[in-house]
């Protein structure tokens, strides 16, 4: 694989990323990422934040500037013994996810954290996940057949 040089966010198309299951560009992981129709946040097993989903469906704003910041001084200060409780259990292998719930107006927001552990157990980050979900949460019976 060729080895990927610094290119400052700017995505290129002509790279592939060798993964477990198949490959993508460069361009296509950028893509898919922004398309996710949730938020993710990856922080590395150092508690530093490493990346941010900046899609259209972002309920919590990220600035560039959390890149590199750690977790502890991205949470509320009556919060933070959660964060580091969290974290902890994920590093102890006590827990292997926490999630939580909030109503913010109109939005019912569900969001999940789950460790990262790398082939041979070892620690290696947290992820967490948002997302609004107020319709799933009202759907009803089943919907076997495209409908649009």
């Amino acid at each position: 694989m060729e080895k990927m040089k610094p290119n400052k966010g700017q995505p290129s198309a002509d790279k592939d990323v060798k993964l477990d299951e198949g490959s993508l560009t460069e361009e296509q992981i950028r893509l898919l990422l922004k398309s996710l129709p949730f938020d993710i946040t990856f922080v590395d097993e150092k508690d530093k934040v490493c990346f941010y989903s900046a899609g259209k469906h972002r309920i919590f704003p990220r600035s560039p500037a959390v890149i590199g910041r750690s977790v502890q001084n991205c949470h509320p200060p009556k919060s933070v013994h959660v964060v580091e409780k969290i974290v902890k259990s994920f590093k102890e292998k006590t827990k292997d996810k926490a999630e939580f719930w909030i109503q913010q107006g109109e939005q019912f927001i569900h969001i999940r954290y789950f460790p990262v552990y790398d082939e041979k157990g070892d620690y290696k980050g947290v992820i967490e996940v948002s997302q609004e979900v107020s319709g799933i949460r009202s759907l009803k019976g089943q919907r076997r057949i495209l409908d649009w």
